[in-house]
């Protein structure tokens, strides 16, 4: 079955290092691999301050870094994209355009931090598919960040990694202008192995906690489904539903939707301003419910609390597309448990929670469906709960 496969870290590592020497003409002193991630539920709550649950993926970005001895910065990719040429006091907002700036940005957060992070070479090669809302930027930026602390000799540690996920935040939105949540950042680099991992934003400590998801003992995998409609984040899609929620908060006198009910949302004039609070409000309550029902191993609650979430992004918060409703729909009627779309919207992915004698049957289906509707044909990935990024030579 064609499912994208993560590869194996060993190699991909040494692929990292073999493009660094043929672009750079030395060997690279480090490789900093980080996972993307796909959200198991919980959409657009983390900048409202709300509650998220996603995994870290098998599927990952490695970047090999090497010092300089001046202040001249490169950055390349393995895959895709043009290079960028600067120098460490060029890298800041305003700066760095296109795919570079996720790098390039977190090398200036690292700075501003305090971490004297020399001049440097990069490259970046993964298996995180690009544009599929399984956070490849993240992936990118964590990957970037753990390296380039290696070689500024700085010892990686639970109080360091806290550190980088604030960088890695400030690289997004403030460099590359991509308005997000912490959550990618956070589970790339906080992830373990077989755990989902609940984040509250609104916590004033301990904001995470892990959450066994014994998918295996209940016989379920968890299918994405790329449908290869690209989104951006920059766009001002993803802006614009930000605004809303901002503005609905104002409205209610709060600073932000995270302690809002469903009954202060109902007192909102704006119908369109109104229901995308009604996401927020009861998106996450969802994601509790669903913490809830895994512990119980109750997996046709969660099923529902899938459904729901995805009807509440597509009327409420208007980010599916209908690649994203086929891909749903057609996953539950070939015998998936549950399935939503997941990420930022627009395009990107689905996730479908789906029986392992089901799966063929699952993939084999939406693969029609979209041959029949005329779509683009997607791919599918497995999502097996991975751990967090590390520096793998």
């Amino acid at each position: 079955m064609p499912f994208v496969p993560p590869g194996d870290p060993s190699e991909l590592a040494a692929e990292a290092r073999a493009q660094f020497e043929s672009a750079y003409d030395r060997p690279p002193a480090v490789v900093g691999r980080a996972p993307g991630r796909v959200n198991l539920i919980g959409e657009h709550t983390d900048y409202n301050r709300g509650l998220v649950l996603p995994i870290a993926l098998p599927h990952a970005t490695y970047a090999a870094v090497a010092p300089r001895r001046d202040d001249v910065v490169r950055i390349s990719s393995g895959d895709s994209g043009s290079p960028f040429a600067g120098t460490v006091d060029t890298l800041g907002p305003g700066r760095v355009s296109g795919w570079a700036a996720y790098a390039a940005g977190v090398l200036w957060a690292l700075r501003e931090d305090g971490i004297e992070v020399p001049g440097v070479d990069v490259l970046v090669h993964g298996t995180v598919p690009l544009g599929a809302g399984l956070s490849s930027s993240a992936a990118l930026e964590c990957s970037v960040a753990l390296a380039a602390c290696a070689v500024a000799g700085v010892d990686d540690s639970p109080a360091l990694r806290r550190r980088l996920v604030a960088a890695c935040i400030r690289a997004e939105t403030e460099v590359a202008g991509a308005p997000t949540g912490g959550m990618d950042q956070t589970i790339s680099l906080l992830a373990s192995v077989g755990r989902a991992l609940l984040i509250d934003f609104d916590a004033a400590s301990d904001p995470t906690r892990d959450v066994p998801l014994p998918l295996g003992d209940a016989g379920l995998t968890l299918l994405v489904t790329d449908t290869r409609v690209r989104h951006a984040l920059v766009d001002g899609g993803y802006a614009a539903r930000r605004a809303d929620c901002e503005t609905a908060a104002a409205q209610l006198g709060l600073t932000s939707l995270r302690p809002a009910t469903l009954a202060d949302v109902r007192t909102i004039g704006d119908h369109r301003v109104r229901r995308r609070a009604t996401h927020v409000v009861t998106e996450i309550t969802r994601v509790t419910d669903t913490v809830a029902a895994v512990a119980a191993t109750d997996w046709t609650e969660v099923g529902r609390l899938f459904a729901a979430s995805h009807a509440s992004m597509r009327d409420d918060f208007e980010i599916s597309c209908a690649e994203l409703d086929l891909a749903v729909s057609t996953a539950i009627e070939a015998g998936a448990v549950g399935a939503r779309m997941t990420g930022g919207g627009f395009g990107g992915s689905s996730i479908a929670l789906v029986p392992g004698d089901r799966l063929g049957a699952v993939v084999r289906a939406v693969d029609t469906a979209f041959a029949a509707a005329g779509f683009r044909p997607p791919q599918h990935l497995l999502a097996e709960p991975a751990g967090a990024a590390g520096v793998v030579g």
